[in-house]
């Protein structure tokens, strides 16, 4: 499998990595498009991969073409490459926002791929949700789950309605945990513990917690009540919760940062 990476960027070198490491494709058949010298030399260093400046060379041949840009780079990138990609050839988007619908007409190709990943592809721990058109043909669908295999779990979808949602939870969910990681550690802090005895606690105690309820398969609302004593300090934790608000916020940020995948699809 050949494939070309249009942008070189965190998420363009985490899937580079799960590519090149779950041996879907070999360096040699991997190519970069990255305006950056300095990023293209450590691509380069650090993967053997080739990589240029110009993302018409680079996406020549490939049998997948992965847009890593900035949203605001898109519809730049798409006017390159318009007309130019052949007809074995898919484009697979992880561009937030962006539509299957927009990704055709911008390229003028209508085998596209639109996929969400999370940070956490980083270390091959990801989620990641992928949708395509009906131009895909049944070999690239395989291609494109073998790339995304390699990054954490993937899960298609037919509709791509899900994908603006995926977008709020799994794709922004991240920052909404190391948001309540850094909170929790603070707390541990204020209370009087030495900052890494508090960030051990945090870290395990989130990363304990999380296998507990995958592996178990037991709602989170059971094994927090099996937490929860009468009268007791988590009793009184959780209702300063509540009061505060904080299930509801999180509701509420999920549903901001949907509405604002839309509007970005909407251009």
């Amino acid at each position: 499998m050949k494939v070309a990476f249009i942008g070189g960027g965190k998420m363009a070198e985490a899937i580079l990595h799960g590519v090149l490491s779950g041996k879907v494709a070999a360096p040699q058949d991997v190519s970069v498009g990255e305006p950056v010298s300095g990023r293209r030399e450590y691509l380069i260093n650090e993967f053997d991969v080739l990589a240029d400046a110009d993302n018409l060379k680079t996406a020549k041949d490939a049998d997948l073409v992965v847009f890593a840009v900035k949203p605001q780079d898109l519809g730049s990138v798409m006017g390159q490459l318009k007309g130019h990609l052949g007809p074995q050839q898919a484009a697979l988007s992880i561009v937030a926002g962006a539509k299957m619908e927009t990704l055709a007409t911008g390229l003028g190709h209508q085998s596209v791929i639109r996929v969400m990943p999370n940070t956490p592809a980083q270390i091959g721990e990801g989620m990641t949700l992928w949708t395509c058109s009906d131009g895909v043909d049944d070999s690239r669908r395989e291609m494109t789950k073998s790339v995304l295999g390699t990054i954490g779990q993937e899960i298609y979808v037919s509709d791509e309605k899900y994908m603006d949602m995926a977008t709020a939870l799994s794709a922004s969910g991240p920052a909404y945990v190391f948001l309540f990681i850094e909170a929790l550690i603070d707390a541990g802090v204020y209370v009087g513990m030495p900052r890494n005895m508090a960030r051990t606690l945090a870290l395990q105690t989130v990363f304990g917690s999380t296998k507990l309820v995958m592996d178990t398969g037991m709602h989170p609302a059971e094994l927090k009540d099996m937490v929860v004593s009468p009268g007791g300090t988590t009793a009184e934790a959780l209702k300063v919760l509540e009061d505060r608000g904080v299930p509801a916020a999180i509701v509420s940020a999920v549903d901001a940062a949907y509405r604002k995948s839309v509007q970005l699809g909407q251009g």
